[in-house]
């Protein structure tokens, strides 16, 4: 924030500006009034009449100024925030599963956004309502000081204790308008992106009830919220009701005269009026603080730990070793890998099977480096894998490929695959795609390469967004490619096709494959088989299945459902 420091104060001092120029005004004009009630002689007006104008126009001018300037820094802040907090998140996004949640990516977008709420509806309204009922107290000091005694405790009511109060009761009643909020955007989801599932298992309309439910809840915390909101406002305008008769009795005990009296009054109801937006501010301020810090958490914490000094990537293959690698989630139990060590040879082509849960996504995500382990080591080329990129801290720059998680982006579907090598000729792009089996896809699209596809692939189906992916993976062509279950949503034959031609013609790089089917695997340089985090058995297809083991059961599994 400090590089729009300066901004950020001329807003403040302009709002503070426009707050005196109408407490002037009020002041100016009941004194005009006044004094004009009692028939003087024009030119003892005309000052006034030239002030009543000026500070009008001032007024006007000073509030748009303050507009500006304050929008302005709070924009450029905003901008500023949003590269900051995507830098922190990007250094911490190895191995951070926190971080690398959908919904909470989303509660950070809209924390960052808090921030601009921060600086236009709580620091410069609340600056200018104090520096306006300090200047009223002032003004009804120069009338009477026991006006300014009773405008000053008004003040203080109006401020502090009303804001107080405001906060306690509108900061439980927010609580419960989120926490609706968030309840009926999960019920919500469930009904728009289910809604086949739902019908086709008859569970639409009850789905739909809990959904309505989470709404009828929302609507009663915000009726309760708005409640709220308007005993607050009508608090104030009692207050402010309360004060002005007050000052002027107080002007008039004090030995004013009916002309001071009414500037008085005015000048301590424009005063105790503008002191309201302190409540409001303090209000907002509650909202909004958690965001605030969860950024500032995020902004403060250190980022993953990484080898100082990125080196350019090898051209080639590169093998890969893991040491006693060990991964566990959660707080206990069985662990995912268990001591795990594999040497992989630069250039082979390897298979990693097993049953569900054995380890197998767990392994190549170690590799990739999405995962970080527990115990135990990764090398790849011989080095720490972090090490490789170019100097920007990217690092992991060796290993690429398709992971459980990958997606799609909204864009173009040629947008979509240059993600991967922006600099790629159209030829390479046709080349990946025709590997992938995703062309004759392209070529069936309306607008071919230049057809838009919507967050997360809306518009292809679940192969084509497969073979998407798949193809925008074998165009990076790393050192080291991994693919998790790269024909997952293909159908059999199709999947055995794609996966017997990224075996037999993987690209430049080592191949590190898991699959759940076993009929292509005859064109591996080897298959890893793991069961419960360990590698049980390893070696080409034709050796596994002569032997009795777990190969051989996952296979005979295969030939019977086929």
């Amino acid at each position: 924030m400090r590089p729009h420091a300066v901004r950020l104060v001329a807003a403040a001092l302009a709002g503070v500006a426009a707050e005196v120029c109408g407490l002037a005004l009020v002041a100016t004009a009941a004194w005009l009034i006044a004094r004009a009630s009692q028939r003087p002689e024009l030119a003892v007006l005309s000052v006034a009449i030239v002030a009543v104008r000026g500070f009008a126009l001032a007024k006007g001018a000073l509030r748009y100024a303050e507009r500006l300037a304050g929008h302005d820094a709070a924009l450029r802040a905003l901008a500023e925030l949003r590269g900051r907090v995507f830098d922190a998140l990007a250094a911490r996004r190895r191995g951070d599963a926190g971080l690398r949640d959908g919904g909470a990516l989303t509660r950070m977008v809209s924390d960052v956004e808090a921030v601009q709420d921060l600086l236009l509806r709580c620091v410069l309204p609340g600056v200018a309502a104090v520096v306006c009922g300090v200047v009223g107290v002032a003004v009804c000091g120069l009338v009477a000081s026991a006006s300014a005694v009773v405008l000053a405790v008004g003040v203080l009511v109006a401020g502090p204790v009303l804001a107080s109060v405001a906060a306690g009761a509108s900061g439980r009643a927010a609580a419960r308008v989120s926490v609706g909020r968030e309840e009926l955007a999960v019920r919500a989801l469930d009904v728009l992106e289910g809604a086949a599932d739902l019908s086709v298992f008859g569970a639409d309309a009850r789905f739909g009830a809990v959904a309505a439910d989470a709404a009828e809840g929302l609507r009663r915390a915000e009726r309760a919220a708005g409640r709220v909101s308007a005993l607050v406002a009508g608090a104030g305008v009692v207050v402010q009701g309360c004060v002005v008769a007050a000052v002027v009795w107080a002007a008039l005990r004090g030995g004013a005269d009916q002309v001071g009296a009414a500037v008085a009054g005015l000048s301590a109801l424009a005063a105790v009026e503008s002191v309201p937006a302190l409540a409001a501010a303090v209000r907002r301020l509650r909202e909004v603080w958690p965001a605030v810090r969860r950024v500032e958490s995020v902004l403060a914490a250190p980022p993953a730990p990484r080898p100082v000094g990125a080196v350019a990537v090898p051209e080639g293959p590169l093998g890969v070793e893991l040491l006693g690698v060990r991964v566990s989630y959660g707080g206990g139990g069985r662990a995912a890998l268990d001591g795990v060590d594999l040497r992989v040879e630069r250039g082979r082509r390897v298979a990693v099977v097993g049953a569900s849960g054995a380890g197998k996504s767990t392994l190549l995500a170690v590799v990739a480096g999405e995962v970080v382990p527990r115990a135990g080591a990764v090398l790849v080329g011989g080095r720490d894998p972090a090490v490789y990129g170019d100097g920007d801290g990217d690092g992991w720059g060796a290993v690429r490929g398709l992971m459980q998680d990958a997606h799609v982006f909204a864009g173009s579907v040629r947008a979509n695959l240059l993600l991967a090598r922006p600099g790629a000729a159209d030829g390479e792009v046709e080349a990946a795609a025709r590997r992938a089996r995703f062309l004759e896809v392209v070529e069936g699209l309306p607008d071919g390469w230049d057809t838009p596809i919507g967050t997360g692939g809306h518009g292809l189906s679940g192969g084509q967004r497969q073979r998407l992916l798949l193809a925008r993976a074998l165009l990076a062509d790393p050192p080291v490619l991994v693919l998790d279950e790269p024909a997952e949503a293909l159908d059999p034959v199709m999947a055995d096709a794609v996966t017997r031609d990224l075996l037999a013609a993987p690209g430049g790089g080592t191949l590190l494959l898991v699959t759940h089917r076993l009929a292509a695997l005859d064109a591996a340089d080897e298959v890893v088989v793991m069961d419960r985090g360990r590698v049980v058995q390893r070696g080409r297809h034709r050796d596994l299945v002569a032997v009795p083991g777990p190969y051989r059961e996952l296979w005979d599994a295969e030939l019977l459902a086929a």
